[in-house]
């Protein structure tokens, strides 16, 4: 009998350790409205233990909130975004959203493959500029979810047609949102093609650490020696310069306003900073790409990947007519930053940059992490 007893409060005990397991992440599903084209909107939240929420919609697979434990022991909402579909339809400067098939520029709308030219949407200017008109940002994904070995799992879909915004190929693409228990959000991107095309996946979250009035006060470090200038419409000139000696040097952590408004013709173009930096150690996979904190919040987000480079961008364009989220209030110039993993901006018509172009029969494969700590905790 007392083996039997002793039995039992191990087996209670397993299966107290069981349970404490499969509750150190969550996944809510609820409804989050309807496109005008009549189109079902969900919101998804994933959320673990700690207190880390992740909020996305399956319009655009945009990440409409991020809440992150700060040094006060409350949460903070590090990412700008609205609260409602109808604006984000009505018009936004790509908050939190996903970016295809083309994140960043590609110079007069238009490259050639196979000696094949393929004229896309020009919506930037003269240039086509993250997809076009009707990017991956403008779609509604497909969904499921699932909570895996202490991960809260978020799998999008969605079937690009051929010629969809003027590029070859029918894309199957998949992003595979994941929260660990330990605060790090994952994106992972998968695609194939049943025709050559080119392709450069990223996720435009606005990040502000701080939740104050803009980014300036933030210090970033970024593992990068090297940047791409730009001409006068944004486009890469083809030179990898190298950062020293120049405002673009972050390799060492630095205020983001410290140089910022230096008399630089880099700075005029770009209106700040709006550049595609490249990154150390090109060929050894998911590594260390940036590093952004803020003494105030005492949060501190470290970005890895496996992409060849990073677009950091000030928010030089934000302009006070974006309404913020739960206020009656408008997010003005510079109140958040971008730090967009990717290829180098218009690679299809620059033969020295690294390929983007995918063929049929491969597997379009790689992911980013946004890593969420406390200073207090190094």
């Amino acid at each position: 009998m007392e083996k039997l007893i002793v039995l039992l409060l191990v087996f209670a005990s397993l299966y107290s350790c069981s349970q404490e397991t499969e509750k150190s992440v969550f996944i809510e599903k609820e409804s989050f409205g309807t496109t005008t084209d009549k189109k079902k909107v969900d919101r998804y939240t994933l959320s673990n233990k700690s207190g880390m929420r992740v909020e996305i919609i399956t319009y655009g697979g945009i990440i409409t909130n991020l809440y992150v434990p700060n040094a006060a022991g409350s949460l903070t909402d590090v990412v700008l975004g609205y609260d409602n579909l109808s604006d984000y339809e009505k018009g936004s400067p790509y908050f939190g959203a996903l970016i295809g098939r083309y994140g960043n520029r590609i110079a007069d709308g238009k490259f050639r493959l196979d000696g094949v030219e393929y004229n896309l949407v020009q919506n930037n200017g003269k240039n086509h500029l993250h997809g076009g008109t009707k990017g991956f940002d403008k779609v509604v994904w497909a969904a499921s979810s699932s909570v895996e070995n202490e991960k809260a799992v978020l799998n999008l879909s969605y079937l690009s047609k051929n010629l969809e915004e003027g590029y070859p190929g029918n894309l199957n693409v998949e992003v595979i949102y994941t929260l660990t228990k330990d605060n790090i959000l994952e994106v992972k991107y998968k695609a194939t093609t049943d025709k050559k095309t080119v392709l450069n996946l990223t996720q435009h979250s606005y990040f502000n650490l701080s939740g104050e009035k803009d980014i300036l006060n933030h210090e970033l470090m970024l593992n990068a020696p090297s940047y791409l200038p730009v001409d006068e419409t944004l486009i890469p000139t083809g030179e990898i310069a190298s950062v020293v000696g120049t405002p673009f040097d972050f390799t060492t952590f630095k205020a983001i306003g410290r140089d910022i408004l230096k008399e630089d013709i880099q700075l005029e173009r770009g209106l700040g900073y709006d550049h595609c930096w490249v990154l150390d150690n090109p060929n050894k996979g998911l590594r260390s790409a940036a590093i952004l904190k803020n003494e105030s919040s005492g949060i501190q987000m470290e970005v890895f990947t496996d992409q060849p480079a990073i677009q950091f961008y000030s928010g030089n364009f934000l302009d006070g007519s974006n309404p913020v989220k739960n206020s009656e209030s408008y997010y003005n110039y510079r109140s958040g930053l971008c730090l967009e993993t990717q290829h180098f901006p218009n690679s299809p018509n620059e033969s020295s940059f690294p390929s983007t172009e995918l063929i049929a029969g491969e597997v379009y494969n790689t992911k980013t992490q946004f890593k969420f700590t406390l200073f207090s905790d190094f």
